[in-house]
């Protein structure tokens, strides 16, 4: 698709300087431009364009304008004969160039066999390699199909080296064993077959003779339970049975790891068994590995889980016993002035003959007291203690031990060591005692303090026939694990053998220290921690002093800081209401008549057929044996399908020659989770390009980020009830990250209900992946936590922020005694920045910062180590850098009107995109139907790309009509504000679904004018 050229790239990519204008001697006409052309090209590319089409409009302009030809000439231009071979063997001649050659080929297929591929296996990834080694070594891209071929020569060259390396590290005892999982297992589809002995030897002949081992390893996890608990634990256990060692990918690149994982998981078993020796093994081996991985983070999100569970169940049964039995008791002084004074006045006489008749109930006034102080204080959690109790007892006990059985925990702070000796010594029990011993021995060092709750330990303990306090293994282990679950979230506690549970400190990348000096230039950040320091308290108290001096004078009519009881220091006037877009409708009804009510699956097309964007889509094994058209319709089959939730049966019943089992082949074999990303970066920087400046703006630098609630299937560890989410079913949340000057997302992920929006905010804005540079963030509350607003100042992007308390917000000082000098804040002022904090752990929140960049880990577990639960340094420092950054932020958001109404207007084309998904996601009622984590992934990610392909295709409809002369000059400022490619009136997902790869729409990429 060609590209919008701004001034600045015309000039300086495409100007003949020096020697170039040499090269046009003797050449006149159409063959000066054409050369002139060329060679520009050739010299930005280090390639020939493959026709006109390649070359910006724009370009062959400004370039005809300086070689005195006129554009329109190049119409006359021969793209294959004579004159053209001549041209490039002068251009290749002038740059040093040579064509590529069979032993060129030779040599790069080599070459990227040895140094890229071993590391990367996206086709698009090795072809970029490929195509910057030939430029280096001056040597001219070959064609297009003679690229393919030694990429695919190189891949093939990089997996039989790999293969055979990891396949001779195997041991031997567990080759038969890796062959022995595939031997008997069944294709989907396939009736169960009967399995041998060997099987039942290898994984137990209790679970093996009814149960398909491998089926049961590659199977997701199911809901919140024991016998989910059970499942998992068998599949860990088998996997280990295996006996594969630790280190044996330990040199192998994770992308290639990946690609492995995920081919193992799109064949079937008989298509595994057909493999060469080195690759069955390897792949076995690889596709063990990542599920060891996966499934002990499951666990460890089953105990988490359940943990949590008990407590909820537990807090709803004590709350519903107490409500029904709490009643207030007015009077009680009086009652109890009534009481003493019968009992000083009759001290001898019965309780029943004095105190009964000198209050008034009576006997029954007495109970409810009792029963309404039994209500308060410790006797509450006392009580919900107990419920926890029997519930873990009588219930999630077996699955909760079997959990401690099968991981081992670590933790590199010797606080936490009493934590992993009291796991250590319940696995032990349980290992060598019965259950029917229901205490820990005399004796026996039992570490109680920092691991059971307060509550809990009165619970605890029991006298022994000989009055000694003995521990009862029940109470501890329920203290045990209520505490595990709060370090494990926040990895104090980490897990051997996980991924997203694994020792925090190999989330860091190794190399930070060696590289400080480049690292810290990389996010714009200074050395000496003591200049971020100054550089902060600076910008803050400048801040605070405009803010100061506005109130002081008669500009912020808006805003009223005074001491107000109960309700908040800060008065903010709500914003006036923007004016109303008179031609917006207009032009959209004008959209409407030009081109009609166009079905989305020829927007979808129309998208694919410009942008190329489905060229992405690779196989997960090495072979592709589908013609490029006959996928083509196939993967937007699947895209309408998964996007608009009709699902892959509904699609294939269609106007078109694919059937179900076709489309359900190219989904296992193509539609994978990062392909569908790269469609919809390719989709957005697709878009960005064609925009024309003087409607949209140049470059925006600013994104809107929030959440939005779909219901799933819940037979899942992944779906949650949420209180948010009150009258919804239980579901997950897609967080959206959008452009907000033309409402195109550059990201979506899948969330949990429960997870922290803070670190979904970080990761769409630091791992877009689009060409656009985010410089700002607009989000509402959720997403504005003093961690929020602390790691987007060590990244380098503002975070704004909409509050929805703000009038309880308070404003940090600078240092001790300088609220004096901000008067008229003071009632809005709250305690000093503790900066030796921040200078102390400079360094360690750098390194955090760093992993971000590199994504040497996810977002999400790197900021695990930021909770409140944790006891890390770092977490401390980055709460003052917050509140710094957030003071800094809030006083300049309540002096600027500008700034709110901004703020404001992004957030609500955030909203409108939500809005879209609902008209656009019409099928299963805009349910996720599936339990399956990938499957849900793939719906958000096609929900994504049609509505990127709406919004691209809407992108180019209102350009072409704003071209027209009729609409010249029409819009005014209201409406160029409101303006939005995201709109559905001239767009249909329903009926009949009709594949018409050959019918395009009328639309043109650039400007006319």
């Amino acid at each position: 698709m060609a590209r919008v050229l701004d001034e600045d790239e015309l000039v300086g990519n495409w100007t003949l300087v020096g020697d170039e204008l040499d090269q046009l001697s003797g050449r006149r006409g159409v063959t000066k431009l054409g050369f002139a052309l060329l060679l520009r090209f050739y010299a930005l590319n280090g390639r020939f364009p493959t026709g006109r089409a390649e070359l910006p409009d724009q370009a062959v302009a400004y370039v005809a304008r300086l070689v005195d030809v006129p554009a329109s000439e190049l119409g006359l231009y021969e793209w294959d004969g004579r004159t053209i071979k001549d041209h490039r063997k002068d251009i290749r001649k002038y740059f040093g160039f040579r064509e590529c050659s069979l032993a060129d080929s030779d040599k790069a297929a080599d070459w990227l066999a040895a140094q890229v591929c071993l590391k990367e296996r996206q086709v698009d990834r090795v072809r970029a390699e490929l195509l910057a080694h030939l430029r280096q070594e001056r040597i001219e891209p070959p064609a297009r199909d003679r690229i393919r071929r030694i990429i695919g020569t190189a891949l093939r060259q990089a997996e039989q080296t790999q293969t055979s390396r990891i396949s001779s590290r195997i041991p031997a005892e567990a080759v038969p064993q890796l062959l022995a999982l595939i031997a008997k297992s069944t294709d989907p589809g396939d009736g169960p077959e009967d399995q041998d002995e060997d099987d039942g030897a290898l994984f137990g002949a209790a679970e093996a003779a009814a149960v398909d081992v491998f089926a049961v390893i590659r199977e997701e996890p199911g809901n919140v339970s024991v016998k989910t608990i059970e499942r998992e634990v068998f599949k860990l256990t088998a996997i280990g049975k295996v006996g594969l060692p630790d280190n044996l990918f330990a040199d192998v690149a994770p992308k290639v790891l990946a690609a492995w994982r995920a081919r193992v998981a799109a064949e079937a078993p008989s298509h595994l068994r057909s493999h060469p020796h080195d690759v069955k093994v390897t792949l076995l081996a690889a596709y063990l590995y990542c599920r060891s991985r996966e499934i002990t983070d499951t666990l460890v999100d089953l105990l988490i889980a359940t943990v949590h569970r008990i407590n909820a169940r537990a807090d709803t049964k004590v709350i519903s016993d107490f409500v029904a039995e709490l009643k207030r008791v007015s009077g009680k002084e009086n009652i109890l002035f009534k009481m003493a004074e019968a009992a000083l006045e009759s001290p001898q006489a019965r309780v029943e003959d004095v105190i009964y008749p000198a209050v008034p109930g009576g006997y029954k006034t007495l109970v409810q007291l009792l029963h309404e102080y039994r209500a308060k204080g410790t006797s509450y959690r006392q009580h919900k203690q107990r419920v926890f109790k029997a519930s873990y007892t009588n219930h999630y006990r077996i699955g909760l031990i079997q959990i401690l059985e099968v991981l081992e925990f670590g933790s590199t702070n010797t606080v936490h060591t009493p934590m992993v000796q009291a796991l250590t010594l319940i696995k032990r029990y349980k290992a060598e005692q019965s259950n029917r011993i229901k205490c820990y021995a005399l004796g026996e060092h039992v570490p109680v303090d920092g691991i059971v709750p307060a509550e809990l330990v009165e619970l605890m303990y029991r006298a022994d026939s000989t009055k000694r306090q003995r521990i009862l293994r029940t109470v501890y282990e329920c203290g045990v694990f209520q505490s595990l679950r709060e370090k494990l979230r926040c990895k104090e506690i980490w897990v051997h053998g996980a991924d997203r549970w694994r020792n925090p400190d190999d989330d860091l990348p190794k190399d930070f220290e060696a590289n400080r000096t480049e690292n810290y230039a990389k996010l714009r950040k200074p050395l000496d921690p003591q200049v971020f320091v100054d550089q902060l308290r600076e910008e803050m108290d400048t801040e605070l002093s405009a803010l100061n001096d506005a109130l002081g004078g008669k500009g912020l009519t808006w805003l009223k800081i005074a001491e107000r009881r109960n309700a908040g220091a800060i008065h903010l006037t709500p914003l006036d209401a923007a004016p109303e877009p008179r031609n917006l409708r207009r032009l959209k009804a004008a959209i409407r008549d030009r081109w009609g009510v166009v079905p989305l699956m020829d927007m979808l097309t129309e998208t694919a057929l410009r942008t190329g964007c489905l060229n992405v889509f690779t196989p997960a094994g090495t072979q592709n044996h589908l013609d490029p058209a006959v996928l083509f319709e196939r993967l937007l089959l699947l895209i309408y399908a998964y996007g608009t939730g009709t699902g892959i049966r509904a699609v294939a019943a269609g106007d078109h020659p694919h059937t179900e089992d076709d489309l359900r082949y190219a989904r296992r074999r193509y539609l994978t989770v990062e392909a569908c990303r790269e469609v919809a970066r390719v989709i957005a920087n697709a878009t960005f390009a064609v925009r024309q400046a003087a409607l949209w703006g140049v470059g925006t630098t600013a994104v809107a980020s929030d959440s939005t609630h779909f219901s799933a299937f819940d037979q899942n560890i992944f779906t949650e009830w949420h209180s948010r989410y009150r009258r919804a079913k239980r579901g997950v949340l897609i967080y959206w990250t959008v452009e907000v000057g033309g409402s195109m997302a550059v990201h979506s992920q899948l969330i949990s209900c429960s997870a922290s929006e803070v670190h979904a905010m970080v990761e769409g804005a630091m791992r877009h992946g689009t060409d656009m540079d985010i410089e700002q963030n607009f989000v509402d509350s959720h997403g504005a936590s003093f961690v929020g607003f602390g790691i987007t100042r060590l990244l380098d992007f503002d975070l704004v922020a909409r509050f929805k308390q703000i009038n309880k917000m308070k404003l940090y000082v600078p240092g001790r005694g300088e609220d004096f000098s901000y008067p008229l804040l003071s009632p809005a002022l709250t305690r000093p920045i503790r900066w030796d904090i921040i200078t102390q752990n400079y360094d360690i929140m750098m390194k955090y910062a760093t992993a971000i960049r590199l994504r040497t880990a996810s977002t999400e577990a790197l900021l695990r180590r930021f909770t409140s639960e944790t006891t890390h340094p770092a977490y401390a420092a980055m709460l003052e850098v917050g509140r710094a950054q957030r003071t800094i932020f809030l006083t300049r958001w309540l002096r600027d009107r500008d700034l709110q109404r901004e703020t404001e207007s992004g957030l609500n084309v955030v909203e409108n995109y939500n809005g879209v998904n609902d008209y656009i996601k019409f099928g299963k009622r805009g349910e996720l139907a599936s339990n399956r984590r990938e499957e849900q992934e793939l719906g958000m990610l096609c929900l994504h790309i049609l509505q990127s392909a709406l919004g691209l295709i809407n992108t180019l409809m209102i350009q072409d009509t704003l071209a027209l002369p009729e609409w010249e000059n029409v819009l005014t400022d209201a409406d160029r504000r409101g303006l939005t490619p995201l709109f559905h009136t001239n767009m249909t997902p329903y009926g009949e679904i009709q594949l018409r790869t050959d019918r395009r729409l009328d639309l043109t990429d650039l400007p006319t004018a």
